[in-house]
C-alpha cells in the first residue's frame, strides 16, 4: 500500500507543521555530527562535488567535463565553479541548449576511450537524450561482446526542487535503475556526494548521478577520510545513518534527511529507527535491507518519486522473494510522492511528496499493524 495515495485528503492537519518540512544544514548537521569524531570539516554537498570533479580531472587527463554553462558561467548552480580556469576549455565544455546533441557527442568520446561527465541542468532535460543514455551508453558493451566500454558519467539535479512545476520536478532513479548496463547512483550527503561522484567517474561503465539540487547548499560533517583525494564510496553499499531495532526504513536523496528527523523525533518517545541510506540504486544493495529486516521486523521506504513502479515497490518485490518476508511482523508501506504531476501552487506542492511529519505517522501507523490483523 502506498501511504500518500490513500491519505492524501486527510493531510490538513499537518499544516500547522509545516515548519518541521525545512531541512536546514543546521538541523541536519545537527543530527549527522554525532556519527563523527575530531578532525572533520563542514562542507556543502555543491563543495563536495566540486572537489570530486577537480580531483578527477587532475589525476586522469582523458577525463573532461560538458554541459550548459558549465564553463564561463561555472555551472548553473556553481558545482563546477573555477574548473575552467584551472583545467581550460577543452576540459570543461561549455555546449549550446542541445541534450541530445552534447549527451550523444560525450556517448561517441566515452566509446573512443575517453571519460566524460556529461552534466544535465536538470534530468528533467535528459528526456531529450534519453535514446543516448539508455539505447548506446548502456548496451554497447553488451552488444559488443564486451569489447567496447562506455565510461561516462551523467550527472546533474534529480527529482523535485521547490516552485518549478511539474515539468521540472520528476526523479528518475526508477527510470534508469530498470535499465541493464547502467549503474545508478543517488547521493544525500557531502560524504556520497563526493565519493559516489568519483566512484562514478572512475567506472568503466556508464553510471547516472542523481542529485538534489535542494541538498546543494547543506553543509554535511565530512570526516578526515573523506577530505582526502582518495576517497570513494563503492556503488551497489547501503549505509546504515542510524542503527535501530524497531523498525527500518529505507530512503535516498534528500528523503535521507527527513528519515533521520523522524527517527530523532521519534527516539524522544522510545521507538528506536533504523535508518538505511540507500546511495546506489542499480545496482541494490538488497543484503543491507534484508539484514535490517531481519533485525527489526518492520519496514518503511520513502522516496519522493511516484509509488507506481517505484524504487519502493523493487524494494517491496525483494523483501518479498528473500528471506527477510519470513521476519516480517507488519507489511510493507511504501511512502512516496503522491501520484499526480507535481503542482506549481505552493500549498499543493507540499503534500505532494514525504516530509518528516507523515513519515512519523506512517512509522506509529506500522508499528500499530501486524500481518493478519
Amino acid at each position: 500500500m502506498t501511504f500518500l495515495a490513500n491519505s492524501i485528503r486527510n493531510a490538513a492537519p499537518l499544516i500547522a507543521r509545516q515548519a518541521a518540512v525545512k531541512q536546514t544544514p543546521f538541523a541536519l548537521s545537527a543530527v549527522a555530527q554525532k556519527r563523527w569524531k575530531s578532525n572533520t570539516v563542514e562542507m556543502t554537498v555543491r563543495d563536495a562535488l566540486n572537489q570530486a570533479l577537480e580531483e578527477e580531472l587532475a589525476a586522469d587527463e582523458k577525463v573532461f567535463l560538458l554541459g550548459e554553462e558549465v564553463a564561463q558561467y561555472n555551472g548553473a548552480y556553481k558545482v563546477t565553479r573555477g574548473l575552467l580556469d584551472k583545467f581550460g576549455p577543452k576540459r570543461v565544455i561549455d555546449t549550446p541548449i542541445t541534450e541530445a546533441g552534447f549527451a550523444g557527442l560525450a556517448t561517441g568520446a566515452a566509446l573512443s576511450g575517453l571519460k566524460p561527465i556529461c552534466e544535465f541542468m536538470t534530468f528533467n532535460f535528459a528526456m531529450q537524450a534519453i535514446d543516448h543514455i539508455v539505447n548506446s551508453a548502456a548496451k554497447t558493451h553488451y552488444m559488443s561482446g564486451g569489447a567496447v566500454k562506455c565510461p561516462i558519467v551523467f550527472r546533474g539535479p534529480n527529482g523535485a526542487a521547490a516552485g518549478v512545476a511539474a515539468q521540472h520536478s520528476q526523479c528518475f532513479a526508477a527510470w534508469y535503475g530498470s535499465v541493464p548496463g547502467l549503474k545508478v547512483v543517488s547521493p544525500w550527503n557531502s560524504e556520497d556526494a563526493k565519493g559516489l561522484l568519483k566512484a562514478a567517474i572512475r567506472d568503466p561503465n556508464p553510471v547516472v548521478v542523481l542529485e538534489n539540487e535542494l541538498q546543494y547548499g547543506l553543509s554535511f560533517p565530512m570526516s578526515e577520510e573523506a577530505q582526502s583525494s582518495d576517497f570513494v564510496i563503492p556503488i551497489g553499499q547501503a549505509k546504515v545513518e542510524r542503527e535501530g531495532k524497531d523498525i527500518t526504513i529505507v530512503s535516498h536523496s534528500r528523503s535521507v534527511g527527513f528519515s533521520m528527523e523522524a527517527a530523532e523525533q521519534l527516539a524522544k518517545d522510545g521507538i528506536s529507527v533504523e535508518v538505511v541510506n540507500l546511495r546506489s540504486i542499480r545496482p541494490l544493495d538488497v543484503d543491507t535491507i534484508v539484514k535490517s529486516v531481519k533485525k527489526t521486523n518492520r519496514i518503511i521506504t520513502v522516496e519522493g518519486g511516484w509509488a507506481s513502479y517505484g524504487v519502493g515497490s523493487e524494494i517491496a518485490a525483494q523483501i518479498m522473494e528473500s528471506e527477510a518476508f519470513d521476519y516480517l511482523d507488519a507489511p510493507l508501506t511504501r511512502v512516496a510522492g503522491a501520484d499526480v504531476p507535481t503542482p506549481y501552487a505552493n500549498n499543493l506542492e507540499t503534500y505532494a511528496f514525504p516530509d518528516t511529519p507523515i513519515i512519523v505517522k506512517v512509522i506509529r501507523d506500522t508499528l500499530n499493524k501486524k500481518i493478519g490483523a
